[in-house]
């Protein structure tokens, strides 16, 4: 985002954006979910996850299935606050 410190969706990796789409269009998943609905590789998945977390748009929550295993899932309130914050920046330029 132009003239902000904060990272936005824009600023990510496209394997980061990837996986976005990927939880937008499934819904929550778990990391080898992912692996398997984008193709990426386990450590690609890993980076782009701890990525969106980093900003915000990606919450982690125990997969009840499979304890060792993590749930990951789209943090809508969040994305609506980095989707104003772009917008406004739009604004700007």
């Amino acid at each position: 985002m132009a003239g902000t410190d904060e990272e936005g969706l824009d600023d990510l990796p496209p394997s980061a954006k990837l996986v976005f789409k990927v939880l937008e269009y499934n819904g929550s998943l778990t990391q080898k979910g992912i692996v398997e609905e984008s193709m990426l590789s386990a450590r690609t998945v890993r980076y782009a996850l701890e990525r969106l977390e980093d900003i915000g748009v990606v919450d982690e929550d125990v997969y009840f299935a499979d304890a060792r295993q993590n749930l990951y899932q789209l943090n809508e309130a969040r994305l609506a606050e980095v989707a104003d914050a772009d917008a406004a920046c739009v604004e700007c330029d």
